[in-house]
């Protein structure tokens, strides 16, 4: 049995807890959070609740796994006590504010020997897997570019921006979907409801291979939407979460030249042909992404395995949002992803 502690349990901690709670092989110990006592709920009166995260994270109290799902400010402090004194660490994305520190935490995991995950809980469903299978055995073609959408009203963050909070889901997608890293970032963003923090964010994100990745996020939409478009030059697709019956559809169209050569100052220079062919709707596997994400954390700190979402992909995505960030402030100039040499 793994025995647990979670420290957190405002807006997403509750889930982590119940799925924890769940696990056959997990024994929650020990809960965190500033709240009352009374605010809140533990599936076991047992559990026991502190308000303290040096309770949950000391060499010394029998904890083999610390869950972090606190606001981003206090994430580096508690990480690195929790791996300090040799806890194995789920944390909820972004790992921290900066690369630097994100980096420094994925080290001391390496260096004591600890599963460290992040909750990058999209790489857990079921249609962005399918995805990436689709896009790794060429069904699509070459990809020439993808569109993200991430919108809702509210909820509101006060500690992190939308480029933070929502598009950092969605980094994390194309990082696994294309294998790869970006080479740079331009991004521009709107702070309307609080001058600190932007609610709306475009952001743009260069990979190799001339691939473009855009991603609108925005917690100041009307309708809630989770959807991205992939565009190869043989296939397009859909992902779209907020359908349950049909998340993925593929669409056989594309545009290529009408003519083998053509001839640039002649008629032929602007001929091209479109297919458009028939849309074809997978049948998946509903599975609950989160409860997927809990397992494989608990398996591979049974099993000693390394994540998916391990700290060095969530040290990428930082590095990525990092850039982006840096593009808001300098009036959405192209600013390069640095990311160690050894990580890239």
């Amino acid at each position: 049995m793994i025995k647990m502690g979670i420290i957190g349990l405002g807006h997403w901690g509750p889930n982590l807890l119940r799925n924890f709670d769940q696990h056959p092989e997990v024994d929650v110990k020990i809960v965190c959070d500033k709240a009352e006592a009374k605010k809140i709920k533990r599936p076991r009166p047992e559990i026991v609740f502190t308000r303290d995260s040096a309770a949950v994270t000391a060499a010394d109290n029998g904890i083999d796994a610390v869950v972090i799902a606190t606001p981003l400010s206090a994430h580096f402090e508690i990480a690195r006590a929790a791996l300090t004194n040799g806890k194995h660490l789920f944390i909820e994305k972004p790992i921290a504010p900066t690369a630097a520190e994100t980096l420094e935490l994925t080290e001391l995991a390496k260096r004591q020997d600890l599963r460290f995950m992040v909750g990058h809980v999209f790489l857990y469903n079921a249609g962005i897997r399918y995805v990436k299978e689709q896009i790794d055995r060429g069904e699509l073609g070459r990809i020439l570019y993808i569109h993200g959408q991430r919108t809702n009203l509210g909820p509101v963050r006060p500690d992190a921006s939308a480029l933070w909070d929502l598009a950092a889901h969605d980094v994390s997608i194309f990082n696994y979907w294309l294998d790869a890293v970006p080479a740079a970032a331009a991004a521009g963003g709107s702070a309307f409801l609080n001058p600190a923090v932007e609610d709306i964010v475009n952001a743009t994100f260069n990979y190799p291979g001339n691939v473009k990745c855009n991603i609108l996020a925005s917690w100041l939409h009307p309708s809630k939407v989770r959807q991205i478009t992939v565009v190869g030059d043989q296939k397009m697709l859909i992902w779209d979460d907020m359908s349950h019956a049909e998340p993925v559809r593929i669409f056989d169209k594309s545009i290529c030249r009408a003519i083998p050569e053509q001839i640039e100052g002649t008629l032929s220079e602007f001929r091209f042909s479109i297919q458009d062919g028939q849309i074809f709707i997978p049948r998946l596997r509903q599975c609950e992404p989160l409860k997927e994400e809990c397992n494989h954390f608990v398996d591979c700190v049974l099993h000693h395995r390394t994540p998916l979402s391990d700290g060095i992909n969530g040290y990428q995505v930082v590095a990525a949002l990092e850039a982006a960030a840096e593009s808001m402030r300098r009036q959405s100039m192209t600013i390069e992803v640095k990311i160690a040499g050894k990580y890239r």
